[in-house]
């Protein structure tokens, strides 16, 4: 089980609730917003055309926000009012509000708002939402009546009448939805909605639940394919397995098979199926739709598609995504581990119900465990959007138990959700806080957010149908993981860890969380000092994260980490291969002082993958370190043929990054060198990727060989 020391374990206590924030890579209204004053002539900026649904009011409002974030907002201004809601006749289009539950706006509105709609619908708020409304220059009191519906348990969704009833009122919802005429969202929505309702474990849905199947066994795409293929084959095998209707068999099978044919030579997919050659096109790998690939395919081989195809695929996908279990967020594509937050648009919490269903536990806790401590800002932004950063996050979050959802609910679940649940009970998407809507603007979310309400019954495997293995918190255990997500936001990623006592970030730097440990590394790279010595002393201790931990505050500190050499290159012996690689990592930013580990680094690069490394990744991550950092400068006074032996075996490497970083050298080499370079790698011109610097060094040696006598390349320019 993933362990907590004590000193870090002190964060949930010494944070106060943090909004996170994360990345999202949208455009706001061009030049920095100001922030206006709706009830003195100030008016919305144009270009900022993002509101918010606020709960079960009806009403629809906007919020200033800066950085991706609400916090700096005091004033909601209305932008909508549904007729029948509850806003009617008490709300209108221009009124600002300026508090909520008696008190004016402090902190967020939004997250006010949100936790005052939870308080409302509780047995103790009756229903009643007290309001501070500005119109027309006058300020007063109003008072909204919603549906009473229950407090969330303290294990949330499980054993919570709440829940239940927002699961019952939203199936409802989409029952009237789906039958409607002209029914035809996109297909992830269409497939999520069908779940829904699958999930809720009513036979009377089940006549609409097969009309969905039967379309989703006819469907195809051409362009984009990975995103709709993993949903839609979701929903085939669910239904399959929970109804026993083989009428949709070949429909699955051909879409599974289709899906498995399309995957790279390494196990990956991008936007689209990979070509006939097995190389991707377009954008490379892409994680968001690869890993929801790999669970519909786990899913479809359990409902009867035994096809070896896709059998493979399973376990090329598989053997990537093992790489990065506690290391960091599986990130957007064939990257680094993701280690600014513990989420990355919903792949941690995919991997988790990934690796729960493939009955790998080390998997499933890790992942699990990173969902439970992404929630606030960073649970709310995303690449593009953060639909799928929400979609996934308590599928995610469950697989560490009912303490482990309540305490993750209690913290952002309860108030963002509450805050994106319409007056009907259905969901739409609200986005991440920028001026711009996202491009999942106008998605119905409703059954997106019903599957996170239907975890308790369990009743298909997205739900927890399949049973896991993964170790349950307890209470206490859960709270302090949540805390140890708090400490950072967008606006602010330093002072939170900055205000932590020199013991307490040396206690972080043995997180078993990545992110942790490098917010520690970054704050103590800040603070000055000689934290050297101490942490060389870490980079012998018994417990792997606190040597990791070690090595990320070394390389953040640069060259004043040169007394650690000798320490760092010990650890370039251990035989853990991420405990190499940051090792490696710290002694390429240290600079000269490091030099001395270079024959070890070139050694260890031309032994290339090892059986427990198929794909390199220790070679890979050399490469950047020597070749993109230790090297960049000068290869004054390298051992030639080791440097020779260390090019060829980098040059086979799967990645193309890497190998471009080896190319940085050819303009520091010899005549001579280059050509009997350029012979070695025709030698072995069968390896992906090498013909292209074949031709590269053919090239230069012409270049050479037609405009000068000297033998050096660094001459020409």
């Amino acid at each position: 089980m993933i362990s907590t020391c004590r000193p870090k374990s002190v964060i949930a206590s010494l944070f106060a609730a943090v909004i996170l924030s994360g990345p999202c890579a949208l455009a706001a209204p061009q030049g920095k917003m100001v922030l206006p004053d709706l009830t003195k002539g100030g008016g919305i900026p144009a270009g900022a055309e993002h509101d918010w649904t606020l709960g079960a009011t009806g009403a629809r409002g906007w919020m200033f926000s800066d950085k991706l974030e609400t916090s700096d907002a005091r004033q909601i201004a209305i932008t909508k009012v549904e007729a029948g809601s509850p806003a009617e006749g008490v709300l209108a289009v221009g009124d600002v509000l300026l508090g909520v539950g008696g008190k004016a706006f402090t902190d967020d509105p939004r997250t006010e708002f949100g936790k005052a709609l939870t308080i409302a619908e509780s047995e103790a708020g009756k229903g009643g939402l007290s309001l501070i409304r500005w119109r027309e220059g006058k300020q007063e009191k109003v008072s909204l009546k919603l549906p009473v519906l229950g407090t969330y348990s303290a294990t949330a969704p499980y054993d919570c009448a709440k829940s239940k009833q927002i699961l019952e009122r939203g199936c409802g919802a989409l029952e009237k939805l789906i039958g409607e005429r002209g029914y035809k969202p996109n297909p992830i929505v269409r497939s999520l909605n069908a779940l829904a309702l699958l999930a809720s474990g009513e036979a009377k849905y089940l006549p609409l639940v097969a009309k969905e199947a039967h379309w989703a066994a006819d469907f195809s795409a051409d362009g984009m394919q990975t995103w709709d293929y993993g949903y839609v084959i979701m929903l085939l095998s669910e239904y399959k397995m929970a109804t026993g209707d083989d009428s949709v068999l070949p429909g699955l099978r051909r879409l599974a098979l289709e899906a498995a044919n399309g995957q790279s030579i390494v196990g990956s997919w991008g936007h689209q199926f990979a070509g006939d050659d097995g190389r991707l096109v377009g954008n490379g790998m892409m994680n968001a739709p690869g890993v929801p690939l790999t669970i519909s395919l786990v899913m479809a081989r359990a409902a009867g598609v035994g096809d070896p195809e896709v059998a493979r695929a399973i376990e090329r996908s598989a053997r990537l995504l093992r790489f990065y279990i506690g290391k960091g967020a599986v990130p957007y594509g064939d990257h680094h581990p993701w280690i600014q937050t513990h989420e990355d648009n919903g792949k941690c919490g995919m991997a988790a119900v990934l690796f729960n269903l493939l009955d790998e536990p080390e998997g499933a806790e890790f992942f699990s465990r990173m969902s439970v401590a992404s929630h606030g800002a960073e649970r709310d932004t995303g690449h593009t959007g953060n639909f799928f950063n929400l979609l996934w996050a308590m599928p995610g979050v469950v697989q560490s138990g009912p303490h482990a959802s309540g305490a993750w609910m209690e913290e952002f679940g309860a108030w963002y959700f509450d805050l994106a649940r319409r007056w009907d009970g259905t969901f739409q998407h609200q986005g991440p806080p920028l001026a711009k809507k996202d491009s999942y603007r106008g998605w119905d979310c409703t059954g997106a957010y019903l599957l996170a309400y239907a975890m308790p019954l369990k009743k298909i495997w997205l739900t927890g149908k399949h049973a896991g293995k993964v170790p349950q918190l307890n209470q206490a255990e859960a709270k302090v993981l949540v805390g140890e997500g708090r400490g950072w936001s967008n606006k602010d990623r330093n002072s939170g860890y900055d205000s932590l006592s020199e013991e307490v970030l040396f206690g972080c730097l043995g997180s078993w969380s990545p992110v942790v440990r490098e917010r520690a590394a970054m704050a103590l790279a800040r603070r000055g000092g000689d934290p050297v010595p101490a942490l060389t002393t870490l980079l012998s201790s018994p417990q792997l994260e606190e040597r990791y931990g070690a090595c990320q505050a070394l390389e953040q500190l640069k060259n004043s980490s040169a007394p650690a050499v000798s320490a760092l290159r010990k650890n370039l012996k251990h035989e853990d291969l991420w405990l190499r690689i940051k090792a490696a990592d710290a002694l390429a930013q240290i600079g000269d002082a490091a030099m001395e580990a270079l024959p070890e680094l070139l050694e260890i690069l031309a032994r290339g993958p090892s059986p427990e490394d198929p794909r390199g990744m220790e070679q890979r991550y050399l490469n950047f370190a020597v070749f993109g950092k230790m090297l960049r400068q000068s290869i004054e006074g390298v051992d030639r043929e080791a440097l020779r032996a260390a090019v060829v075996a980098g040059l086979k490497n799967q990645d193309g990054r890497a190998r471009s970083e080896v190319g940085g050298i050819y303009r520091k080499l010899s005549y001579e060198e280059v050509r009997r370079l350029e012979k070695d790698l025709r030698a072995h011109r069968e390896a992906k990727g090498l013909q292209a610097h074949i031709e590269r060094l053919g090239k230069l040696i012409k270049t050479l060989e037609s405009t000068t006598e000297t033998v050096e390349l660094r001459s020409i320019q």
